[in-house]
């Protein structure tokens, strides 16, 4: 029902930047919030940042505050994620999700099982 296509990974050295984008598709409505996960090999998949749908309200992994911003374009169905000095522990497959999930007006969507549907994911590396 919901298609949704990362793009903007890459291969960067330490300090670096980039932006990663998701465009979804498909039946969008009634969509509540959109969030990025990482995944390392080996490693469980992990809360990295999550914006609400109305009102714009954002979240993030305190790993990542005050280098990561979610961000979003209603007209255009498509979140981003603006990655900047980067860290070897930043390399990761990260993964687009979406959320049809009512649970309060305060509620910070760092959870995997908070979203409905994933992205295919988009590799970042990061070299020392």
């Amino acid at each position: 029902q919901v298609q949704l296509v990362e793009s903007g990974g890459g291969l960067v050295q330490a300090g670096g930047s980039l932006s990663l984008s998701c465009a979804a598709s498909g039946r969008t409505f009634s969509r509540y919030a959109m969030g990025w996960f990482r995944q390392a090999p080996g490693k469980e998949r992990g809360f990295v940042a999550a914006i609400r749908w109305n009102g714009g309200r954002t979240y993030y992994a305190d790993s990542v505050k005050g280098r990561f911003t979610i961000s979003k374009d209603s007209a255009k169905n498509t979140v981003y994620l603006q990655v900047n000095s980067l860290k070897p522990e930043d390399t990761a497959v990260y993964y687009c999700a979406w959320s049809g999930r009512y649970y309060s007006d305060s509620y910070d969507y760092t959870h995997k099982y908070d979203y409905d549907y994933w992205g295919q994911g988009t590799q970042v590396t990061v070299s020392s």
